[in-house]
């Protein structure tokens, strides 16, 4: 859906450009995104702290070893060394449990759009109302 462009404002063109989801979905992640590295970047200012804590070294392991336990080879894992790294794995975690979570699971427009499925005047019907 899109392909690596540094001159993008997002560093991504879009192949589809008219692509609403594409384009709405960026501006959220580039939201998200910054959000996860400031906060990173209070608790974790350089790479070390995050090599050092066992905590959450313990914790990205039992992701993928037990959490992914059927991809827990497979070569595509990023490695939880390096700030870049941290913020683009809760990012992805924040991102699908929220934006793409309810773009995908949420499709009310098919029935809420559909004339008979709502009273013209957008009002619950309350047959007890005087």
């Amino acid at each position: 859906m899109a392909v690596p462009d540094p001159t993008q404002p997002h560093s991504l063109k879009l192949l589809i450009e008219d692509y609403p989801y594409a384009q709405d979905g960026l501006l959220i992640w580039s939201a998200m995104e910054n959000w996860v590295r400031s906060y990173v970047n209070r608790y974790y200012p350089n790479s070390s702290l995050i090599c050092n804590d066992k905590e959450l070294q313990a914790w990205y392991a039992e992701s993928i070893n037990v959490g992914h336990a059927d991809f827990k080879h497979a070569e595509w894992w990023p490695t939880l060394n390096n700030v870049d790294n941290l913020v683009s794995i809760l990012a992805t975690i924040i991102w699908l449990a929220s934006a793409q979570h309810a773009a995908l699971n949420f499709g009310q427009c098919p029935y809420g759009d559909y004339v008979p499925n709502k009273t013209t005047s957008n009002e619950k019907i309350n047959p007890r109302r005087k």
